[in-house]
């Protein structure tokens, strides 16, 4: 019996439990990957820091390319909101997939052919269809036959336009203004050049979303309330002071 179990405790020993493997290496794939790594570094002067800063170029190219894109605001059209040395943070993607300009966006457009050869930044105040007047009898801008109060965003002591206008936007193009009307060089100064004032919205870079320098001057650039209310082309524009009812309004 105990040569039994002598044996028994033998072969037990004889044969050990094999451990279960464990290895922080990769598989083969992950292995050439590295190795594919560690040779382009060992081909640059520097090594895998420069291969590193290239890397981190070669995004940040991609990401102005396609995504988004910083510009430098060189005058004051777009006071106040947007003042002389801002730089504008700009949303490439806004409208590249099936997102069209809408009224009061801030964009960025190659100007060429049309305003001149430069990129510009205006806000939009017509679209396709829209009829666009200036001025209302309460001396508003008007778009559909809806007046427009602007008072959020227009340049302080200045009016909608010194100068009369009264366009409908043909499909496809935008009629942009700036904020600080006058100092600003737009839609209104272009009407007997080709294209009538009106911008491609094919010649639209991106939308205006931030202001990210300088840092006291940091915020979200917002589309104003003002052109809400503006019916579609060829709706009708409800009453603008409908008639008081008994009781009055509140607030």
């Amino acid at each position: 019996m105990d040569t039994e179990a002598q044996h028994a405790e033998r072969d037990r020993s004889s044969h050990p439990a094999q451990p279960e493997e464990t290895s922080d290496t990769g598989g083969p794939e992950e292995r050439s990957r590295f190795a594919l790594l560690s040779r382009v570094a060992g081909w640059l002067p520097g090594g895998r820091i420069t291969l590193t800063v290239l890397v981190c170029l070669l995004f940040l190219l991609t990401l102005g390319t396609f995504v988004m894109q910083p510009f430098d605001i060189p005058s004051g059209s777009m006071e106040r909101g947007l003042r002389i040395g801002d730089r504008v943070l700009v949303n490439k993607l806004a409208y590249r997939f099936g997102s069209e300009p809408q009224r009061g966006d801030v964009v960025v457009f190659d100007g060429t052919g049309y305003f001149g050869n430069a990129d510009y930044v205006k806000r939009v105040v017509g679209v396709g269809g829209d009829h666009v007047v200036c001025c209302d009898k309460e001396g508003r801008l008007e778009v559909n036959g809806r007046s427009v109060d602007e008072s959020s965003f227009l340049y302080r002591g200045n009016s909608p336009s010194d100068v009369p206008f009264d366009v409908v936007v043909p499909d496809g193009m935008l009629f942009v203004l700036g904020d600080h009307r006058r100092d600003s060089s737009d839609s209104r100064d272009h009407l007997g050049s080709p294209g009538g004032g009106m911008v491609p919205v094919s010649a639209v870079i991106g939308r205006a979303d931030w202001v990210i320098w300088p840092s006291a001057h940091f915020r979200h650039i917002i589309r104003p309330g003002a052109y809400a209310r503006v019916p579609a082309p060829g709706a009708s524009a409800p009453e603008t002071n409908p008639p008081k009812t008994a009781g009055g309004a509140h607030g």
